[in-house]
């Protein structure tokens, strides 16, 4: 459905299943490839069930596509493996098209014959002509290339609400998806790219800038002193967690980012390098008021996490009381990212 308001809102009268499915690989494309979003769960034995999440990642193992690739990237990609991808979209023709209408049958006493297309197709037209005006009706062409022919009345009304559908589809779509993934934390902001300049880091560097200029700070990953550029980044990463916490940030050799990329660290021994870090912090806070005051400027973007404010943080944590604490609270998290499908990063 997503996929035809954006055609019509485009202008296009008609499609054809390609197309219509091409579109439908793009829009999940982000949410599979860059949050691990699975469409439609996983069954026990860890099979992928979605045709369309296993579309999506044929096309990720034959092409080179990045995980943020654009639209016309992706579509680009498509026509260039569009014979190996065939298989694979031509399960999406099976029974969707002609599903998605089944409300509209319930005005009709005559029994629907799902097991036949040329028989669905055909109904469809006839309802369309004898009950009531559908939004689209369906051509004789096989397979990938059965025509899609939009509805005139239905074409003007989406054109003249087409931000307040596709709001509805998207709240749906959150409701599903968040059902088939419920370990996934902020799974509303995961259904397009999201905007780099969103992230709130500035306050966290300004804390760990002034820690390093009193205290020395070791690379959680290569043990080596904090000196020139570095990033501040994310332990577990930022994809999963959706949030720029002050508990899962650290400063981090820059070099070294763009190779950990959207990957969890190896639990060990890195969370303990990192819990150290962490905990070097925590004692600057309590012992220099300077720093104590970058870490309330912290309070609007990064300490939102009520166990990091009434736990973590408070005054008084020994430093095995503040190890424990921290791994209480991140693991699970962490656990989850891992089951998800986020690879593991092991920089030795």
């Amino acid at each position: 459905l997503e996929a035809i308001i954006q055609l019509i809102s485009e202008g296009k009268t008609e499609s054809t299943f390609d197309e219509i499915i091409d579109e439908m690989i793009t829009n999940a494309w982000y949410s599979v490839r860059e949050f691990h979003i699975h469409l439609s769960g996983m069954p026990l034995d860890g099979q992928i069930k979605d045709g369309l999440e296993r579309a999506v990642l044929l096309l990720t193992e034959l092409s080179e596509l990045s995980a943020n690739a654009s639209k016309v990237e992706i579509k680009n990609a498509i026509r260039q493996y569009n014979k190996e991808l065939k298989t694979t979209k031509e399960q999406l023709t099976h029974m969707v098209p002609y599903r998605a209408l089944a409300g509209f049958f319930t005005r009709s006493n005559e029994k629907v014959n799902w097991n036949s297309a040329n028989r669905m197709t055909a109904y469809i037209q006839k309802f369309n002509k004898e009950v009531l005006t559908l939004p689209y009706i369906l051509g004789t062409s096989s397979k990938l290339k059965k025509e899609v022919y939009f509805q005139q009345d239905w074409i003007k009304m989406i054109q003249d609400h087409t931000v307040n559908i596709l709001g509805w589809i998207q709240y749906e779509k959150v409701k599903w998806l968040q059902n088939n993934n419920p370990e996934v934390p902020g799974l509303v902001y995961k259904l397009t790219p999201t905007e780099e300049k969103v992230r709130k880091l500035k306050k966290v560097r300004d804390l760990w800038q002034d820690i390093m200029e009193v205290q020395e700070i070791r690379d959680v990953f290569t043990g080596q002193p904090m000196e020139g550029k570095y990033d501040i980044d994310h332990f577990i990463p930022w994809s999963f967690v959706m949030n720029d916490e002050l508990w899962n940030l650290m400063p981090m050799d820059a070099s070294l980012n763009s190779s950990k990329s959207n990957r969890l660290p190896k639990w060990n021994p890195f969370f303990q390098n990192f819990a150290q870090n962490q905990y070097l912090m925590y004692q600057m806070i309590y012992d220099d008021m300077g720093i104590y005051n970058r870490f309330k400027g912290c309070y609007k973007d990064n300490l939102h996490s009520i166990w990091a404010g009434q736990e973590l943080y408070r005054k008084g944590n020994s430093k095995e009381m503040f190890y424990n604490i921290l791994e209480k609270n991140m693991i699970p998290v962490y656990d989850s990212a891992r089951r998800q499908g986020y690879e593991i990063w092991d920089y030795s």
